[in-house]
């Protein structure tokens, strides 16, 4: 199997069994989907472990069986081969399996917790306008050229990676700009590809419910940077204290962007507006639509990332001034009665922080910010007082309400989330479970001028609640509220 080259497992008579010649049709880590001469690789998970379902996947036509543990009966016929880690084995061998794409186009991953969506996707955005064939892996959506698929997770698995990225090189894509996330190295989803860049954005409080804590995350992002190789360039940003700790064990070029550090490539915000930013990036004045300190962090990292790839710079100046935010990133209307209402995925501390101290910083006057805001079930609670307490503290008004508690009771989350606010803070606070009535209760609260946040789900168009997806998205929403209370 030419698909198991590289892979590093235990050449010993227990290792493997069976022969590794075969002829295989397909690769599965999911049981349901073995068909025919499929190999059936085994992996550990949260809620279950692969290894349990062995004999399920030989039962519908497995030939092959990767594991990290061999079963104590063994099936005539059928191959088994022993590896270390199942989810490593799985990125290498669909890489093996797809032809190995990332090595044939340009591959760029931008990690980090907050900007990740705004900086893939406005890069795609950017090199389609600069006539280049582009690609992209986001939490919203993967495309191919100008053809679109929808998003599951940010860093989606193996498999689906090396087949999209497939489907780019058969479709002679040059660029691909990727998410990366936390849990997509950990599990190993990008193990196997071939990067010729990486950028870091920052880091804050999040997914410690999976990592544990702030230094696992941490070094799990590290581990991305470590694994670039010397051909490839790695951009952090310096006025994060943990992008110099990105380029401490990187082969890649090492080359840095900052607001307020020394660092390679600099900008300077000269106004903050409601529509858009005027900087000076790397001494050259620049207009943009996009709205907020953060946003200028992400023009930053575009236009690094522009220059390093080759992009000549006049051209990126040009197409920066043109970009326009992504779906559920300050997405924003002004009502008939001038009403503002801004939709953001914020859903960490620091970005709902980011968003309201923009808000606040572009008021002209004593206009209210009335925040709508809640937290995800059955993910890090640790971050919900500090929520709660930000929300209140930078808001005229905060609304306390559902996001997608999943299996969780809402009212509980509620509740940890209202734990944060500080005691004089407590009387601009109001809890209502129900999300669309919170959204309504805002529109009715806001007068001529006022601003509304919504916070949290962005781009999402579903709410979940115990296992089950309905249709929920809050741009629509308080389009559709704000217009009723227009009439």
């Amino acid at each position: 199997m030419i698909i198991l080259k590289d892979i590093l497992y235990k050449v010993t008579l227990e290792g493997v069994q069976g022969n590794t010649s075969v002829a295989i049709r397909d690769i599965n880590f999911d049981s349901r989907k073995v068909g025919l001469d499929d190999v059936f690789v085994a992996i550990r998970g949260s809620l279950s472990d692969g290894h349990e379902f062995i004999k399920k996947a030989i039962d519908q036509g497995a030939i092959a069986i990767i594991c990290e543990t061999i079963p104590s009966k063994i099936v005539n016929g059928i191959t088994y081969i022993q590896v270390k880690d199942s989810q490593e084995a799985l990125a290498i061998m669909a890489d093996n399996y797809y032809g190995n794409p990332s090595a044939q186009l340009s591959l760029i991953g931008v990690t980090g917790t907050n900007g990740k969506t705004t900086i893939a996707t406005l890069l795609y955005n950017l090199f389609t306008a600069a006539g280049y064939e582009s690609g992209l892996l986001s939490t919203v959506k993967v495309m191919v050229g100008k053809t679109r698929h929808d998003a599951t997770h940010t860093t989606p698995d193996s498999l689906a990676i090396n087949r999209f990225l497939r489907e780019m090189v058969d479709a002679g894509i040059s660029y691909c700009f990727m998410e990366v996330s936390s849990h997509g190295i950990h599990q190993k989803r990008t193990e196997g590809l071939t990067f010729v860049g990486g950028i870091f954005t920052n880091l804050s409080h999040d997914h410690l419910d999976y990592h544990k804590d702030f230094a696992a995350y941490r070094d799990v992002k590290k581990k991305f940077f470590d694994d670039l190789p010397k051909s490839a360039f790695a951009l952090v940003n310096v006025d994060d204290k943990n992008g110099m700790v990105m380029l401490q064990n990187t082969a890649a070029k090492k080359v840095t962007y900052a607001l307020k550090s020394i660092a390679d490539h600099k900008a300077q915000i000269l106004e903050n507006q409601l529509q858009g930013l005027l900087l000076k990036l790397d001494g050259q004045e620049l207009w943009v639509k996009l709205i907020g300190n953060f946003n200028a962090y992400n023009v930053l990292a575009i236009y690094a990332t522009a220059e390093l790839l080759g992009l000549e710079t006049l051209e990126t100046l040009q197409l920066l001034s043109t970009l326009e935010s992504v779906d559920g990133r300050f997405q924003y209307l002004i009502s008939d009665k001038k009403v503002t209402a801004v939709v953001d995925y914020a859903h960490t501390p620091d970005a709902l922080k980011n968003v309201l101290e923009t808000i606040n910083t572009i008021r002209t006057g004593n206009e209210q910010l009335i925040t709508v805001v809640g937290c995800g079930g059955d993910r890090d609670a640790a971050k919900r007082p500090v929520m709660g307490k930000i929300a209140a503290q930078l808001s005229t008004k905060a609304i306390f309400t559902s996001d997608n508690p999943r299996t969780e009771e809402p009212a509980t989350i509620i509740e940890q989330i209202e734990a944060g606010v500080a005691p004089i803070d407590c009387k601009k606070t109001l809890s209502i479970a129900d999300r669309k009535q919170a959204i309504k209760t805002a529109c009715q609260m806001a007068d001529e001028n006022d601003i509304i946040l919504i916070a949290g789900k962005g781009h999402e168009t579903y709410q979940e609640v115990n296992g089950k997806r309905t249709d929920f998205d809050d741009f629509k929403m308080v389009r559709e509220l704000l217009t009723a209370l227009n009439k």
